[in-house]
């Protein structure tokens, strides 16, 4: 069973992150970010984009521009992150036949996926940035690989 982000999600998360840690009220540019986070300079704007419109950051631009999170990062959940630029990622299709589960007839396994689906998107939810940020080990979790 595979469980992954897509590399639009790890980016989110990677700058939200770096936006927790810094200083407060301090904005940073979109090439202080990639290359902070060693993430392409090309993709980064439209993550910004994506994460504003969520109303997970506040942008500005001009010479004292630059992005800060928008909202304390208490108040922002793993989930809020992801959905911004994933989009609710509820899984709608059934894991065995390929298409849905109809409401009448789910599959034999429809339960279980859906209760596993639930817990997995409330850790997610009852994940804080600022509590991710505190546990002290998240500059490093990229390792050399990012």
């Amino acid at each position: 069973m595979r469980l992954e982000l897509t590399k639009r999600a790890d980016y989110a998360i990677r700058v939200v992150l770096a936006l927790a840690a810094a200083d407060d009220g301090e904005r940073l540019s979109v090439r202080t970010l990639a290359a902070d986070r060693d993430i392409p300079v090309q993709v980064l704007p439209r993550v910004m984009t994506d994460l504003a419109s969520a109303g997970i950051v506040d942008g500005r631009t001009g010479r004292a521009g630059g992005y800060r999170l928008a909202r304390p990062a208490a108040a922002i959940s793993l989930l809020d992150v992801i959905r911004a630029v994933e989009g609710d990622q509820r899984r709608r299709r059934c894991v065995l036949r390929g298409s849905a589960c109809g409401v009448s007839a789910p599959c034999v396994v429809h339960e279980v996926f859906a209760t596993a689906q639930d817990a997995l998107l409330g850790e997610l939810e009852g994940a804080s940035i600022a509590s991710i940020a505190r546990s002290g080990g998240w500059g490093g979790v990229w390792g050399s690989n990012p």
